[in-house]
């Protein structure tokens, strides 16, 4: 069980909704993950003026909890005002509030992240915001009341995976009483079991399982590497060593010996 704001959940991973060849293909990747959260964009066709309505009642049938995302905003005046429209439109408190600072990287910009945040947490809203790994940054939000940080492994759809575990490994250990969810760059299960073993909370990954020969399977493997890897983690992982040390123990050990013949 995963608490996760102001509710309880079974699954730690988090599935995007896009690039799916079809909408049949993602409610079977959705439904063969297991997950309890998944991302909408609002810049997807307006459910209020009945566009795309298969997808919203497809949605809405699977019964997980929508995480509305503001995915494409540029300033922090945009995010907030997408973010009011999620809340209508979703009645929920969630967002994943993101204010992209680069075209070419699709980097989050720090600054209109921690603005953006500062106006929605004082309206209300649980603020889930996309970072990049940054311990100042994360800080920052953690202070103006950010309870769930989701700072990116590398840019988004790279495949990358984790790119700077050092980073990664730093927030974890610094911030030990906040939920980590590592977002964006995502690009195989084991990527997603590098960050889980590190003591991230959750992963939440789109282009790995939608852009996959076969999706639902995809989705499948990373819920499995993703309770597989936390249970390991917190079995607690042996440690790293810079030499052998033999597994099996020499304590009573037989041994034996040739008398010199003289």
């Amino acid at each position: 069980m995963w608490k996760i704001a102001d509710r309880t959940v079974n699954s730690r991973l988090i599935l995007g909704t896009a690039l799916y060849p079809s909408l049949d293909i993602l409610r079977q990747a959705i439904i063969t993950a297991e997950v309890d959260i998944i991302t909408v964009s609002l810049r997807r066709q307006a459910p209020e003026k009945n566009a795309g309505a298969g997808f919203w009642q497809a949605i809405s049938d699977l019964g997980c909890h929508v995480l509305p995302n503001t995915a494409g905003c540029r300033t922090a005046k945009e995010a907030v005002t997408m973010a009011h429209m999620a809340r209508e439109l979703f009645k929920t408190n969630w967002i994943k509030l993101e204010v992209i600072g680069d075209d070419y990287l699709l980097q989050p910009d720090p600054f209109g992240v921690v603005e953006a945040a500062g106006i929605l947490l004082a309206e209300g809203f649980e603020v889930f915001p996309y970072c990049t790994d940054d311990l100042v940054l994360c800080q920052r939000l953690v202070d103006i009341g950010c309870k769930t940080l989701m700072p990116w492994g590398s840019p988004i759809g790279s495949g990358q995976g984790i790119l700077n575990l050092y980073a990664q490994r730093t927030i974890r250990e610094r911030l030990p009483e906040v939920n980590l969810i590592l977002d964006a760059g995502i690009g195989a299960p084991s990527h997603a079991a590098q960050a889980m073993e590190l003591g991230f909370d959750g992963i939440l990954l789109d282009s790995a399982v939608a852009l996959a020969n076969d999706p639902p399977q995809m989705a499948k493997a990373f819920n499995q590497v993703v309770m597989a890897s936390r249970q390991a983690y917190q079995a607690g992982l042996m440690p790293k060593r810079d030499m052998a040390q033999a597994s099996t123990p020499l304590l009573d050990t037989p041994f034996w010996h040739q008398e010199k013949v003289s």
